[in-house]
């Protein structure tokens, strides 16, 4: 009997609460439900970087949906339904830095799934993608504000980082791969 066995980089994450997320990369179609739902994404400091403030226009959110896949992976924790129909909970990117060795990377929750062990697994899943890359470094700015997150890479082996050019109130983390 053949296994059901998920594509590359998919994977059925169970929340504590017994919901079901679909951890995948994401699909062109994903771009009009993620307009929808990317003012709910956190933390507001980051959703800048993945060019929107509060709303993600059209030209934005078709990028975001399309990654070079030689160079990027954007992962979304969304329903287990069809790309285009699911509510996104999370998402996740890391990108390499053009003529380095080394990516960035940041996440956006949804505040109903913040703290129930997503964002732990999606970065589990871009520090794995890196290394894969042969990169030397994982970086990424997170608020000062947002202890959980700065514990939760802190746990993983992130490290802050005195560079300069961060952000005011954000910290850098970086990860030596």
């Amino acid at each position: 009997m053949p296994r059901n066995r998920l594509p590359p980089w998919h994977e059925e994450f169970v929340l504590p609460n017994r919901r079901a997320i679909l951890i995948r990369p994401i699909r062109p179609e994903d771009a009009s439900p993620l307009q929808g739902v990317f003012g709910m994404l956190g933390p507001a400091e980051l959703r800048a970087g993945f060019g929107g403030g509060d709303s993600l226009d059209d030209a934005a959110a078709a990028q975001l949906s399309r990654p070079d896949p030689k160079t990027e992976l954007v992962l979304v924790g969304a329903e287990p339904l069809p790309p285009g129909e699911a509510m996104i909970a999370g998402l996740a990117r890391a990108r390499i830095v053009p003529g380095t060795r080394q990516a960035e990377y940041a996440i956006l929750l949804g505040n109903y799934v913040a703290g129930l062990g997503l964002g732990r697994h999606l970065m589990q899943k871009l520090v794995k993608w890196s290394r894969g890359r042969y990169l030397d470094r994982l970086y990424g700015d997170t608020p000062d504000s947002n202890g959980p997150m700065l514990d939760l890479a802190a746990s993983m082996g992130f490290r802050p980082s005195l560079e300069s050019g961060v952000p005011p109130g954000l910290t850098r983390l970086v990860l030596d791969l």
